[in-house]
């Protein structure tokens, strides 16, 4: 009897739990299709930025000579390629070298009821030493945490594809760089998860080089197909209304021709001294003019979100703790860690 009583509790004791197995949360959400590729079916809008602009705009091109507009479509249409292989919907903004207006692009996104809209892009600065990937959501994080959530996986891909996980990443809001109301792209398609991908920066001389291999473009579109994976494994957050949380005042920056000044090389120079001079009360406002010029001529650079954060803590010292707050609420809602 006393064997058979401890087989039973034995028994119970398995059905339990295997029960509680079965109920625990599972690792990939039930939004992922249960079976098969979880890009398959879905509908991604892909726009490749820019276009038809050489003969007005002489800010995007690297020291030799390639174009942003050329690069962007080279990637856009490999990655149309690989993402049509798994299933999925692809829908491109433009197909060859033309001016697409920005209202347009979004609206296909909308229209098209996209699962994701991914815009491909490649960066341009003064510094001719910088490269690594940014990634920018639309409006504020806690606001927009499923394109955050796709803005981090996109982060994540390029620097492992395209720089064996060794750069620094900037994960930020659009607002970093056009304070006012963002992107046009982003704004208009708000409600989808969207981001804009600077997998590099053709200002860098051996990264142009290594942009006009279509090799190299293979692998970066590899990335973006690995991103849209690994964020369609995930549980998608809802998006919220725009500003339904908060509303911060513009921080005004430096615009896109304005970064490729001389002085916008100093933006790494002036948030080290910036944080030296901090260690001296006496030095507080200088050190506050050289984080703020730092920010101003780089604001979305992997040190823009440490910088605000130095500058707080100046007004925190100088007794402007409304300021203080204003300044560590838009690292918080700008200024993603990825």
């Amino acid at each position: 009897m006393t064997t058979l009583l401890i087989l039973a509790f034995l028994m119970t004791a398995v059905l339990n739990t295997a029960g509680a197995q079965e109920v625990r949360p599972q690792e990939k959400p039930q939004e992922k299709p249960q079976a098969g590729d979880p890009l398959d079916g879905r509908v991604i809008v892909v726009d490749p930025g820019h276009g038809g602009t050489a003969e007005h705009d002489d800010f995007r091109v690297g020291p030799d000579g390639e174009r942003e507009e050329w690069i962007n479509l080279r990637v856009a249409l490999l990655l149309q390629e690989m993402l049509e292989e798994r299933g999925a919907q692809v829908v491109l903004t433009r197909t060859t070298d033309v001016a697409v207006e920005l209202a347009e692009r979004a609206r296909l996104a909308v229209e098209q009821e996209a699962d994701a809209f991914v815009s491909v892009h490649h960066n341009a600065t003064a510094d001719p030493g910088v490269n690594f990937p940014i990634v920018y959501f639309h409006g504020n994080a806690s606001e927009n945490q499923a394109s955050v959530l796709l803005a981090r996986a996109m982060a994540d891909r390029m620097n492992q594809y395209l720089f064996n996980g060794r750069a620094p990443v900037s994960v930020v809001s659009d607002h970093t760089i056009f304070p006012t109301a963002g992107t046009g792209v982003l704004r208009h398609s708000y409600g989808i998860p969207g981001v804009i991908v600077e997998a590099s920066f053709f200002t860098n001389p051996e990264e142009e080089q290594r942009l006009r291999d279509p090799e190299y473009n293979r692998l970066e579109a590899e990335a973006y197909v690995m991103a849209l994976e690994d964020f369609f494994y995930q549980r998608r957050p809802e998006i919220l209304e725009k500003y339904s949380t908060v509303q911060l005042p513009p921080f005004e920056v430096s615009q896109e021709a304005g970064r490729m000044a001389d002085m916008a090389r100093l933006w790494k120079q002036d948030y080290l001294e910036g944080k030296r001079l901090m260690k001296s009360d006496a030095d507080m406002e200088r050190a506050l003019e050289l984080l703020t010029r730092s920010v101003r001529s780089f604001p979305d650079s992997w040190v823009a979100g440490k910088a605000h954060a130095a500058r707080a803590e100046i007004k925190q010292r100088l007794g402007k703790k409304e300021d203080a707050e204003t300044i560590r609420r838009r690292v918080t809602e700008f200024y993603v860690v990825p």
